[in-house]
């Protein structure tokens, strides 16, 4: 069963490279088929397996010669391997489902805020509708009214936060990050939210000043959040409970 998620994992990742890579173009993410972006010749079933046909093609494009970028198959593997983690937390349930998908989606808004430094809106919309959709199954399937109010609540709560910070920081964050950071909290509600708020924080500061101190930012060049934001979730969502219990190991005994 591994190796199958495995598998359906790196060939979705293969879509979300086209999502990727079209959507803040404005393009359809269905037509045309999968072309290289170069020549523009149309890629056949050999050109399209994930992982091995980079690594057959030795990174080209077997028509014109032209580099392929590694996130190509990075993108693949990523999201194997967290459909493998998802499911041996969930097993093959509803909420191994939904996060597949929730995932898949914030791995797109992560590339396309750190090349283009947006975050469309209709990804932040097809979270909330994934969410309402998942939120609304576990209600009817298990009457869980206070989870429906903590989701809510989650969402206004964060969203609010982060519109604080916004006109502290003086514009250093943008509207996407309130966007995301709102649908993100509706998923996990009010406290998994302040935590995922709180460790977005420390993973950014820390990061900022590594690539400050490699060169690789200067003092004035953005550094989108969004990233951040979404590693922290994952972390939360797969460790917030080990995280909180060491916390108070630590720090309350």
């Amino acid at each position: 069963m591994y190796i199958l998620i495995f598998i359906f994992g790196a060939i979705i990742g293969s879509f979300l490279n086209v999502c990727i890579y079209r959507i803040p173009r404005e393009e359809s993410i269905a037509y045309p088929p999968s072309h290289c972006p170069k020549c523009s010749t149309s890629l056949k079933w050999v050109d399209l397996i994930p992982i091995l046909s980079f690594l057959i093609q030795k990174g080209k494009c077997r028509y014109c010669g032209e580099k392929i970028s590694p996130q190509y198959p990075a993108i693949e593997l990523l999201n194997a391997i967290i459909y493998l983690i998802i499911y041996i937390k969930f097993g093959f349930t509803l909420e191994f489902f939904f996060y597949s998908i929730f995932f898949s989606i914030l791995i797109i808004i992560a590339n396309i805020d750190l090349q283009h430094m947006i975050i469309p809106d209709i990804l932040i919309a097809l979270i909330l509708g994934t969410a309402a959709i998942y939120k609304l199954i576990s209600y009817f399937k298990y009457g869980e009214s206070l989870d429906l109010l903590n989701s809510i609540g989650g969402l206004l709560l964060s969203s609010l936060l982060f519109i604080v910070i916004i006109i502290i920081s003086k514009g250093g964050m943008g509207g996407g990050d309130v966007k995301l950071i709102g649908s993100l909290g509706f998923i996990i509600g009010i406290k998994n939210i302040f935590l995922t708020i709180f460790l977005s924080f420390i993973l950014g500061a820390i990061i900022s000043i590594v690539l400050l101190i490699l060169k690789i930012k200067g003092k004035k060049d953005p550094i989108p959040f969004g990233p951040f934001i979404i590693l922290s979730f994952f972390t939360i969502v797969f460790l917030g409970e080990q995280l909180i219990s060491w916390y108070i190991e630590v720090f309350l005994i």
